[in-house]
C-alpha cells in the first residue's frame, strides 16, 4: 500500500486542508492494521467488500459511534475509487456501501444577549491579544466565515474602505462578503496593534500571535471558547457555533434562505436548511401573534 500519491492527489488535485488529509490518511491506515492482524493481509488494495463489514462490525462491537464509522468509510471508499480512477483497481469494494444511520447533532447557537455581553459588556485587554481576540469574535459572528477560511484570511482580502473581504473557502472557492462598520473599526484598532509588533514572520496574513507567527486553528477555538464561558452555560462554545449563530440570527430577523447560502459560501441549499431548525422559536413568536387563534 502505497499512500503517497493519494496524498498528493488530496492535497493538490482536491484541495484538501492538511488537517482532513492526516484524518484520511488515519482511517485507511487503521483499517490496513485490521486487516494485517485479523486476515494476514498485507496489501489492502485488492480487498473484497465482505472484509471492510468485518471491520465496520468490529468498530461497532468496540463502541465506536456510527458517524465516526461512517467518516472512516467514506476514507476508504475515497481511496478505492482513486485506485480505480489510476486504474490500480477495476471496481471500487466500496461502490454500494450504504453509510448507517446517525442521530442528527443540534447545534444550539449563542443568543442576541450572549452576543452582546461578548462584544460589549465583557472586558478585552486594551493591546494586540484584546484586539485581534474582539475582532476574531466579531467577524466569525458577522460574516459568518469558517475558522479555516478566518486563519487564512490576507491583508490583501481586506478593502476596509469598500467594506469588502474576499473569502477563500473549501474547494478554493472566492465569494465577498461585506463588512459592518463595527467589524471595520475593530479591524482598524487591531491593524494599528499589529504594525507595532517588533517582527512579524509572515505579513501577508491577517491575524498573528505576538511573536509575529501565524495564528494556528487550535488557538482561535481557544480563544471562542475562552470569552463565552464567562457569558454562556452552553456545552459547546466554539467557532462553528458562531458560524450557526451568524446563519440564524439572520433567518431570525427574515433573510431569505439562498441570501444565507451565498452568505455561508454552501454549494447547495440542502446544506444551509440544517440552520432553519433553530428558527423554531422565532416561527412560533410569529404563528402566535398572526394566527386568529393565537390569542385564545
Amino acid at each position: 500500500m502505497e499512500l503517497e500519491p493519494f496524498i498528493s492527489f488530496l492535497a493538490h488535485e482536491k484541495n484538501y486542508s492538511s488537517h482532513t488529509v492526516r484524518a484520511y490518511v488515519k482511517d485507511i491506515e487503521g483499517f490496513a492494521r485490521f486487516c494485517s492482524e485479523e486476515h494476514g493481509l498485507d496489501d489492502i488494495d485488492g480487498v473484497s467488500y465482505p472484509i471492510v463489514r468485518t471491520w465496520v462490525v468490529a468498530l461497532v462491537e468496540a463502541g465506536v459511534s456510527n458517524r465516526s464509522v461512517n467518516r472512516k468509510m467514506a476514507s476508504l471508499k475515497a481511496y478505492f475509487k482513486f485506485l480505480q480512477g489510476i486504474e490500480k483497481i477495476s471496481a471500487n469494494p466500496l461502490a454500494k456501501h450504504r453509510a448507517l444511520k446517525t442521530s442528527k447533532k443540534v447545534q444550539v447557537p449563542f443568543s442576541e444577549v450572549e452576543m452582546e455581553k461578548v462584544l460589549s459588556e465583557i472586558g478585552f485587554a486594551d493591546d494586540f491579544e484584546g484586539a485581534r481576540d474582539k475582532l476574531i469574535v466579531e467577524l466569525l459572528y458577522t460574516t459568518g466565515i469558517r475558522r479555516a477560511e478566518l486563519v487564512g484570511l490576507k491583508l490583501a482580502d481586506v478593502d476596509l474602505s469598500g467594506g469588502l473581504l474576499k473569502v477563500l473557502g473549501k474547494r478554493n472557492k472566492e465569494r465577498i462578503l461585506p463588512i459592518l462598520p463595527s467589524t471595520k473599526a475593530l479591524f482598524t484598532s487591531y491593524l494599528s496593534h499589529r504594525n507595532s509588533l517588533p517582527a512579524i514572520e509572515d505579513p501577508s496574513f491577517v491575524f498573528l500571535l505576538k511573536s509575529g507567527y501565524k495564528l494556528y486553528d487550535t488557538l482561535v477555538y481557544r480563544i471562542i471558547n475562552k470569552y463565552f464561558s464567562e457569558v454562556s452555560l452552553k456545552v459547546k462554545k466554539s467557532p462553528h457555533i458562531l458560524r450557526h449563530t451568524f446563519a440564524t440570527h439572520l433567518l431570525n430577523k427574515g433573510a431569505d434562505l439562498n441570501s444565507v447560502k451565498e452568505l455561508l459560501g454552501h454549494s447547495s441549499l440542502a446544506s444551509t436548511q440544517v440552520y432553519t431548525h433553530n428558527s423554531i422559536a422565532e416561527l412560533k413568536k410569529v404563528h402566535a401573534k398572526a394566527h386568529p387563534r393565537g390569542k385564545k
